[in-house]
C-alpha cells in the first residue's frame, strides 16, 4: 500500500504544480494591461520554475515519504523590457507619449494555459488510475 501511496503524493505534486501554474498564468493575462504597480513601473509577467526531484529520491523508501514528485523551485519575473504604445493622453504616459505596457502575449498565454490544463488532466488520469489499481489490489486479498 506504501507503493500506492508515493503514487498518490507524486500525483498530487504535479497537480498543485500545474494549478499554481494556471493561477499564475491567469494573473499575467489579468494584468495585461496594468501600467503601474506598487513596485513601480508596468506589470512584469511572472512564471514559476519547477525541479523535478531527483529518481534516486523517490526509489529510497526513507526519502520517499514526503520528498518525491514536482516542487516549486521559484517563481520568476520575465526581464523583458515593457512595451512601448504611444498614447499621449495615458497619465502614465512619458514626455514622448509613449507608455510603458507589459510585456505579455496573451496568445502566448492562453497557449500556456491550455498546455497547463492538459497536464492537469493528465495528472487527474494517473490519479484515477492508481486509485483503479489500489482498489484491485484489495479485491486480491478477498
Amino acid at each position: 500500500m506504501a507503493d500506492f501511496l508515493t503514487s498518490f503524493r507524486v500525483t498530487a505534486s504535479g497537480l498543485a504544480a500545474q494549478r499554481l501554474r494556471m493561477n499564475i498564468i491567469a494573473e499575467n493575462v489579468a494584468n495585461a494591461q496594468t501600467t503601474r504597480t506598487a513596485e513601480g513601473g508596468p506589470y512584469r509577467r511572472r512564471d514559476p520554475v519547477f525541479m523535478a526531484r531527483p529518481f534516486v529520491e523517490m526509489l529510497n523508501r526513507e526519502q520517499a515519504a514526503g520528498a518525491t514528485g514536482v516542487a516549486i523551485e521559484r517563481i520568476q519575473m520575465d526581464q523583458k523590457p515593457p512595451r512601448l504604445q504611444y498614447d499621449p493622453t495615458h497619465p502614465d504616459a512619458n514626455r514622448q507619449g509613449y507608455v510603458a505596457m507589459p510585456n505579455i502575449d496573451v496568445v502566448t498565454e492562453m497557449v500556456n494555459m491550455m498546455s497547463a490544463s492538459r497536464g492537469y488532466e493528465a495528472n487527474v488520469s494517473v490519479l484515477n488510475a492508481s486509485k483503479a489499481m489500489a482498489l484491485k489490489a484489495l479485491e486480491i486479498g478477498r
